[in-house]
């Protein structure tokens, strides 16, 4: 299959949308699922079908309502100097419907984030916001203390408050305590696609949250993001896996797919991993008789 690159809005116009979730189906996908119990993901009493978050960086922004439309989701994240600019904002692009989940990207400590946050909340018009505090822009790693801080400034002051985090189990538990509607811990370097290599740690922390764990950045292929959900994570976050693709929409239709298996094949219940030994699918004995 031509993957057309670069991609241009006529690529994206013959790019074919596919079917949109059903509702009766939490997993977004059209096959009935029979015995399985699912909820919507739940942020701040606000109810999801889709568990898959976007970003909205750097597309071209023709591109977004396809992505958005492919991709499945109902959050679409953006940093707010994004949507402040008086002349193309993202916010004219993103279609209707759509929740706005605006971050705190440039803020270096609690106090920085929550001036942005409270500016988010303006320009937006949501209680939404992802707390993201780093100080330095080489590995861009969060400030998990700074963040537990503004956490729960924010949450004082009515804010859904969903921090990207970095992946200390210890830190989960205390932003759960400072009000966090969920917790976004990374799997790898953000922008890095290099996937989930603070997997143990995610694992710990989604055995032990009592609010979502979402995973944020590093995630770099829809099998990734299918990992993630496979673990028990309640949704994930992608961007630049997708904003890097040779063709974004039908790349956010991968992402939606596979965070959906994902999902699926948690609740099903997945089959004991066994070491140094097989397992016989079929009887050993007596096949000759």
């Amino acid at each position: 299959m031509m993957i057309p690159n670069p991609v241009t809005e006529e690529s994206v116009a013959s790019t074919p949308l596919p079917p949109q979730p059903s509702v009766t189906n939490p997993v977004g996908t059209a096959a009935p699922m029979p015995n399985v119990v699912d909820t919507p993901l739940n942020l701040g009493g606000h109810e999801f079908e889709s568990r898959f978050i976007l970003g909205s960086g750097r597309y071209d922004l023709n591109l977004i309502k396809a992505t958005v439309e492919h991709a499945g989701t109902q959050i679409v994240t953006m940093a707010l100097r994004r949507a402040q600019t008086t002349e193309n904002s993202v916010l004219d692009y993103i279609p209707e419907g759509i929740t706005l989940l605006p971050n705190t990207s440039g803020a270096r400590n609690a106090e920085e984030a929550v001036r942005i946050a409270r500016l988010a909340r303006e320009v937006c018009q949501t209680d939404f916001v992802k707390v993201e505090i780093e100080h330095e822009t080489k590995y861009l790693l969060p400030d998990n203390a700074e963040t537990i801080r503004a956490t729960e400034m924010l949450a004082k002051e009515g804010f859904v408050v969903m921090p990207y985090m970095f992946p200390d189990p210890i830190a989960a538990r205390q932003l759960e305590e400072a009000g966090a509607a969920a917790v976004m811990p990374l799997g790898s370097l953000i922008g890095s696609n290099m996937g989930l290599r603070m997997r143990d740690f995610i694992q710990i922390i989604i055995a032990n949250a009592n609010v979502p764990v979402i995973i944020d950045a590093g995630i770099g292929r829809p099998s990734q993001a299918c990992e993630a959900m496979e673990m028990g994570a309640d949704a994930v976050m992608a961007y630049t896996a997708v904003a890097s693709a040779g063709n974004i929409p039908l790349m956010a239709k991968a992402f939606r797919d596979a965070i959906a298996a994902g999902r699926a094949a948690y609740l099903s219940g997945l089959g004991k991993v066994t070491e140094g030994q097989a397992v016989p699918s079929s009887p050993t004995t007596g096949y000759l008789h």
